[in-house]
């Protein structure tokens, strides 16, 4: 089962971050492989949503429940869908510079198909997915200081 935890430094504020990441509807307009999305309810501390994701000719949609605590945390947990299990975090904390942004994310698919394939692309589309939220912060609040990004990482697949 692939799970990832990372931190990185990004130059915008935890509210812009937290912003950016609970705006789980506009998923579709940059993040790769996401196809569709609807909300099905939404407050200032829950959501709840669909999300369908391709690669190729696969499709799949899951739902998840998106507790919200701004501007501090967001975590995400699985409702239903093609997965056994998922489990995410993100902590947004005011640092010098900007804001440390902590991302976990755990998951297993019930199909020992898709694990394999997922196992086999887990790097790279994780990396792509960071990217871009990235490329979404710089595009909504502007590129910051350049240099300010820096990381740390951790997966197991």
């Amino acid at each position: 089962m692939p799970r990832h935890a990372e931190t990185r430094i990004l130059p915008y504020t935890p509210e812009q971050l937290f912003d950016l990441v609970a705006d789980v509807a506009r998923y579709k307009e940059f993040l790769p492989w996401v196809a569709a999305v609807r909300v099905r309810s939404d407050s200032a501390t829950e959501m709840v949503a669909d999300v369908v994701v391709g690669f190729k000719a696969l499709r799949e949609r899951f739902t998840s429940r998106v507790h919200k605590e701004r501007p501090n945390h967001i975590h995400v947990e699985y409702v239903d869908g093609p997965l056994e299990h998922l489990s995410n975090d993100w902590k947004f904390r005011r640092v010098e510079g900007g804001t440390a942004v902590e991302f976990c994310v755990d998951f297993a698919f019930k199909s020992r198909i898709f694990e394999a394939v997922a196992g086999q692309m887990f790097g790279m589309a994780l990396r792509r997915m960071i990217g871009a939220f990235e490329a979404r912060a710089a595009a909504l609040y502007g590129p910051g200081e350049p240099g300010i990004s820096s990381s740390s990482a951790q997966s197991a697949a």
